[in-house]
């Protein structure tokens, strides 16, 4: 009998480290990269402040981290980013907030999963963003490469990695009161997605 695959949200913080095999999570260092918003970027920015609960309502939070996400992926064409889809695996199930693949129609093989912080609560959201970084692992079972994770509820963002050894890493915690540093992490991480195309071909 086929076992019941598991939802990511219902992971706890032991389980989805159990689920991976991890003991902890290595201290990362992204580097001092920044970038420069753009005027289009701050006056979005500012509008989403000036008539959006940014803080206290899910789905405005959604936005600013729409808006972050769209400012850092520009340039990257070969690179697409889902919201609300469907990812797989023979043990685990469940709908991404976020996922970052190649440029189709369709998902294949994500690089990068990203997972809203629901409430604020980091804990649960570093659970399931885990869980999805070794779904997205497993679906690129092809190739052995470095799949990357973000927790964030809109203001705070941390970063995750996950080598093909199965090692974990992470970040401290980026603010978007310091807007250079975090465009300049999220555009690293993107361009580090898109390395692995160049790779593949």
């Amino acid at each position: 009998m086929i076992s019941k695959r598991k939802n990511f949200s219902s992971f706890t913080l032991a389980e989805a480290y159990q689920h991976l095999n991890l003991s902890e999570l290595k201290p990362w260092e992204l580097g001092n990269a920044t970038q420069a918003p753009s005027e289009f970027f701050r006056e979005r920015l500012r509008r989403l402040q000036a008539h959006f609960d940014l803080r206290y309502c899910e789905k405005s939070k959604e936005l600013l981290i729409d808006a972050f996400c769209e400012e850092a992926i520009a340039g990257l064409e070969r690179l697409k980013i889902w919201k609300g889809v469907k990812l797989e695996t023979d043990q685990t199930t469940g709908n991404a907030d976020y996922l970052i693949t190649e440029r189709r129609d369709y998902v294949a093989a994500p690089f990068l999963c990203i997972v809203e912080a629901k409430k604020d609560d980091f804990e649960q959201g570093l659970a399931q963003c885990l869980v999805e970084m070794k779904a997205c692992q497993v679906l690129n079972r092809d190739r052995a490469i470095v799949v990357f994770g973000i927790v964030t509820n809109g203001d705070g963002w941390r970063f995750y990695r996950l080598d093909p050894s199965g090692q974990g890493y992470e970040t401290g915690l980026y603010s978007n009161r310091n807007i250079d540093e975090l465009l300049g992490a999220l555009h690293s991480l993107f361009s580090q997605c898109a390395q692995h195309l160049s790779e593949s071909v």
